[in-house]
């Protein structure tokens, strides 16, 4: 069945999301209450040892919250956030800004993650993309390094997915918050879900992962990421990750966040263009520098995404998915379940969580799953999850 025929509204479905798209890549439906307001704050720590036994310094990461911790602290419920994402999970930061925050249509008064009841937090990760955004505090390889005075470039320590969670467990025990109702994530942030419930069994009753993959990544999507780091490398201004204070690697930055953008969406979010010729005057069939329209949106929108984005960072949240892996400590997990995979997802293949699911169902986890449904592949996790609210707030139970 087409997708024109299983969603009439398609083109305005893609003008609504695509105008969040551009401005702070986040997905939130309109809503005519007042919105929800939070503020930006800074976690820092002195130092923080890694996975693989490095330290460093200085450590600052952003994070907000929304709604109040209760009494005895156990009301927190944790959002890890996506590739390309940040911890502006709901809500906004003034009540004229443009989009809220990513999961506002599910994080909220009365929303399923009902903020009148929980107190949801959110942090920006280490080695975070969007380093340039002023909204987004993180410390990686643009950072400056104290012993140096000029920025860590490659010698920054490769981090792992773990290291993303140890430096939110961190944060946590800064607040005094000892257990968590519940973690959930999408993309990115659902690796960083399975992995909270993997090393912190005990914190952790609940987990919730969004368009997630499996107990580790596969040989497939490995190579996948691959594909979108590889641009970076090729550009000569990348420099061998030396290149701070020089030009920047800008055009294969673009490029490789133009393959995030088509891998992620697919093929109903460009179905508008209807190959289209990006000038009339330009026929494609007898012109090589001639663009159709949905090549020149890819090409602005990569730039656009590249102006508050840094290459290295970039590749470092490639190796950080690349590695992840929890398939050895399955058996620790006691957390209750809803995987909510998404139909046509490329990045992670619902089968892939319906497979995990299945193993930790068969080893005494409870566990629930719902496929969301729409055009958009991967995204369809971030932007259509109001259809599992009633699983949502059963897994809050």
């Amino acid at each position: 069945m087409r997708t024109g025929q299983r969603f009439p509204g398609i083109a305005r479905l893609y003008l609504f999301i695509l105008a969040i798209f551009i401005s702070t890549i986040s997905f939130a439906r309109a809503d005519e209450t007042p919105p929800l307001l939070t503020e930006k704050k800074v976690f820092q720590m002195e130092s923080y040892q890694t996975v693989g036994g490095a330290v460093i310094r200085d450590v600052k990461v952003g994070w907000e919250s929304y709604g109040n911790l209760n009494q005895d602290k156990s009301n927190a419920i944790l959002i890890a956030h996506y590739f390309s994402g940040n911890s502006h999970a709901a809500g906004k930061y003034a009540p004229d800004d443009k989009a809220a925050g990513y999961w506002d249509n599910i994080i909220g008064p009365g929303k399923a993650i009902d903020t009148d009841k929980y107190f949801v937090i959110s942090a920006d990760t280490l080695v975070n993309l969007g380093v340039h955004n002023p909204q987004v505090t993180t410390t990686g390889p643009a950072s400056i390094n104290p012993d140096t005075g000029k920025p860590y470039g490659l010698t920054f320590p490769v981090v792992t997915i773990e290291d993303f969670v140890h430096v939110q467990k961190a944060l946590l025990d800064s607040l005094g918050i000892k257990k968590l109702h519940g973690v959930a994530g999408a993309s990115m942030g659902s690796l960083q879900t399975l992995v909270w419930a993997a090393k912190y069994p005990e914190m952790v009753p609940r987990a919730m992962p969004v368009i997630s993959p499996g107990a580790s990544g596969t040989p497939y999507l490995i190579g996948m990421l691959k594909t979108w780091a590889d641009p970076i490398k090729l550009d000569a201004n990348w420099n061998g990750g030396d290149y701070y204070g020089k030009d920047l690697p800008k055009a294969g930055l673009g490029v490789a966040l133009q393959s995030v953008t088509m891998d992620a969406f697919q093929a109903g979010w460009v179905a508008k263009h209807d190959n289209q010729w990006a000038d009339q005057t330009q026929d494609p069939a007898l012109n090589l520098k001639a663009l159709y329209s949905v090549e020149k949106m890819l090409n602005e929108r990569g730039q656009s995404r590249a102006a508050i984005a840094d290459a290295n960072h970039f590749l470092y949240l490639v190796r950080a998915c690349q590695t992840y892996d929890i398939r050895a400590d399955l058996d620790k997990i006691k957390a209750k379940f809803l995987f909510l995979p998404a139909e046509g997802d490329l990045i992670f293949p619902p089968e892939e969580s319906m497979k995990l699911a299945e193993t930790l169902k068969n080893q005494g986890n409870e566990v629930d799953l719902q496929v969301i449904t729409g055009p958009l592949g991967h995204i369809n996790g971030v932007v259509f999850l109001p259809q599992a609210e009633e699983k949502i707030r059963a897994w809050l139970e």
